[in-house]
C-alpha cells in the first residue's frame, strides 16, 4: 500500500492511537484522498471520527469546501465561496457542501450556504440521491431542516427506496424533526418502495409517539 494511504488503513482498523502517531511523524498524509478521491479529513469524519478530523484539519491548514462546510470552519467556507462555481459542486463521492453541512450538524454553514447560492433541492450524484433535507433529517438536524425548509426545500422529495425525510424522521424516533417536517407540509402517508409508512416504520423501531403523531397527522 502506497504510504498516502497508510492513514486510512489506520483508521479503517480503528487504530486512533496508531493513526496520530502516524500523521505526528508524517504531517503531509493529512492532505491525502484515497483512490476514490475522497480526503482523510472526510474519511474520518465518515467513521465518527470528529477528534481525529479536527486534528487532521489543524495540520492540513487549508480545507476545501466540502471540509470546511462539515467541520463548520466559516472563514474558509467563506473563502472557498469566493469562487461561485463551487457552491453546487458535488465532492469526488456525489455530495455538495449542503449536503455535508445539514449532515454534520452545522446550521451556521448551512446558512451562510444558502445565502451563497446554494440549492436547497440538489440531488446527490450518487445512489443514495438524496437533497440537503434528507441529510438533515437523517442526522437529526432540525436547525438545519428548518433553515432548508424556510427556503423552500422540497418536503417530500424522494431519495433512493421512496424514502422522504419523514420516513427518517420516523425511523430515528424524531419527534421534533417529525413536527417541523409537518408543519411545513409533509405527507404523513407517503408509502416507500417497501410499501411502508412514516407511522408504520416508526412502530416496527418502537417509536410508538411518533407513530401516533404520524397516525393523528393522516
Amino acid at each position: 500500500m502506497e504510504n498516502s494511504q497508510r492513514g486510512f488503513e489506520l483508521l479503517a482498523a480503528g487504530d486512533t492511537e496508531g493513526l496520530r502517531r502516524y500523521l505526528d511523524e508524517n504531517p503531509d498524509s493529512a492532505k491525502a484522498c484515497d483512490t476514490a478521491g475522497v480526503s482523510l479529513l472526510m474519511d474520518a469524519l465518515y467513521h465518527g471520527k470528529r477528534e481525529l478530523a479536527e486534528m487532521i484539519a489543524a495540520k492540513k491548514m487549508v480545507l476545501d469546501i466540502f471540509e470546511a462546510a462539515s467541520l463548520g470552519r466559516l472563514d474558509q467556507l467563506t473563502a472557498c465561496l469566493r469562487i461561485a462555481a463551487a457552491v453546487n459542486s458535488p465532492s469526488k463521492d456525489g455530495f455538495t457542501a449542503l449536503h455535508f453541512a445539514c449532515y454534520f450538524g452545522q446550521a451556521d454553514a448551512v446558512l451562510l450556504l444558502l445565502g451563497s447560492g446554494a440549492a436547497v433541492d440538489s440531488v446527490a450524484a450518487n445512489p443514495t440521491r438524496v437533497m440537503p433535507l434528507h441529510s438533515a433529517a437523517s442526522a437529526r438536524n432540525v436547525a438545519a431542516a428548518r433553515l432548508l425548509l424556510e427556503h423552500g426545500a422540497p418536503v417530500n422529495a424522494r431519495q433512493n427506496g421512496g424514502w422522504a425525510p419523514i420516513h427518517a424522521a420516523a425511523q430515528n424516533g424524531d419527534e421534533a424533526m417529525a413536527e417541523l417536517l409537518l408543519k411545513h407540509g409533509a405527507d404523513s402517508e407517503v408509502v416507500n418502495d417497501d410499501g411502508k409508512t412514516p407511522a408504520m416504520i416508526a412502530r416496527q423501531k418502537g417509536h410508538e409517539t411518533v407513530a401516533v403523531l404520524m397516525e393523528r397527522a393522516a
